[in-house]
């Protein structure tokens, strides 16, 4: 009889995952760490679908983490809206947010849409440098505390160490919603359409159609982790809309590997364990984590995955010699 163990190591890893911080030392800045690596791999998943799934860039997704960050930051401040309150309206703006995006670039293929999604990040944080009602250049501070009570079950979190279970739910969430995505019949469509676009009309696949719901899906993730770094931070300002988290999104999707599913949290892992462990400095690191999206782009495009393969399929390869003693 043959025994399916993928499920028991599953939630072996799950457990292990969870207690990690713990198991480290337990130090506020393990919990610092792995709760940002949490949060930076929910929002680099959101990309990943676009990149991986959708075969385009796009440089426009800080804008959906931006969403959820301000979202969070004025209904809590100004309307004393609970959490839950404010991840659900999150979750409705960011699809508003990425029906209006996916109307104006969805129609553009490649470097136009990369342009065009790059403007609209350039536009969103010139908006919210200076406009009052985003708190302009000085943002929006006071967060209150996170507070959540359902059906008699509360729960609060003043530091990183209690709000790392939130952290970790949510990732586990997104790597369900992730896998769940990619298993069906509009993943399927989705690569249909990157490999191979008349293929897939002659499917009856629709590829503008596609293009959208994938975005529809991809928003809402990216989303979410700026609902949950406003509630770490306490505040939120326009630097939500900095480079920085283009270039940590875009770098964490395409280091190890695309369409791998812990790749993205895997390359985030990397990235802060480097910034927050073997640090030189604000601008060295970033200057770092250029380098290395360059490097990876450049001379690794399967990313290290794929230069792994490549090095086992040639010290398996035969030499001349060898293939000449053979015959």
């Amino acid at each position: 009889m043959k025994i399916d163990l993928g499920l028991p190591f599953a939630l072996a890893a799950i457990v292990i995952g969870y207690f990690l911080p713990s198991l480290l030392g337990g130090s506020s800045a393990i919990y610092s760490a792995f709760l940002l690596i949490a949060i930076f791999a929910v929002m680099s998943y959101g990309l990943d679908l676009i990149v991986s799934d959708m075969g385009e860039v796009s440089l426009a997704h800080p804008v959906f983490f931006a969403v959820g960050a301000y979202t969070t930051a004025i209904l809590s401040v100004r309307h004393g809206v609970g959490p839950a309150g404010t991840l659900l309206a999150t979750i409705g703006v960011s699809l508003l947010f990425a029906v209006a995006m996916g109307l104006i670039t969805l129609r553009l293929r490649e470097f136009v849409f990369s342009l065009v999604t790059y403007s609209v990040a350039v536009v969103a944080l010139t908006v919210a440098q200076n406009w009052n009602f985003l708190g302009g250049s000085d943002g929006i501070t006071g967060l209150p505390a996170f507070e959540i009570g359902l059906f008699g079950f509360e729960f609060s979190a003043m530091t990183d160490r209690e709000l790392w279970p939130v952290g970790f739910l949510l990732l586990l969430v997104t790597l369900y919603v992730v896998a769940a995505f990619r298993r069906s019949r509009l993943g399927h469509a989705a690569m249909t359409v990157h490999l191979n676009q008349k293929l897939a009309i002659m499917s009856g696949i629709d590829p503008q159609r596609t293009r959208m719901y994938v975005f529809l899906v991809s928003a809402p993730i990216t989303a979410s982790a700026g609902w949950l770094y406003a509630y770490q931070r306490a505040y939120v300002s326009a630097d939500v809309l900095s480079a920085y988290f283009l270039l940590l999104m875009l770098t964490a999707v395409v280091l190890i590997g695309r369409r791998v599913l812990l790749a993205p949290l895997l390359g985030v892992t990397v990235i802060l364990f480097q910034e927050k462990f073997m640090s030189f400095g604000g601008y060295i690191d970033r200057i770092i984590l250029g380098c290395a999206l360059i490097v990876v782009l450049a001379f690794i495009p399967g990313g290290l995955i794929g230069a792994f393969r490549t090095l086992r399929q040639r010290l398996r390869r035969p030499s001349p010699k060898q293939a000449l003693e053979a015959r």
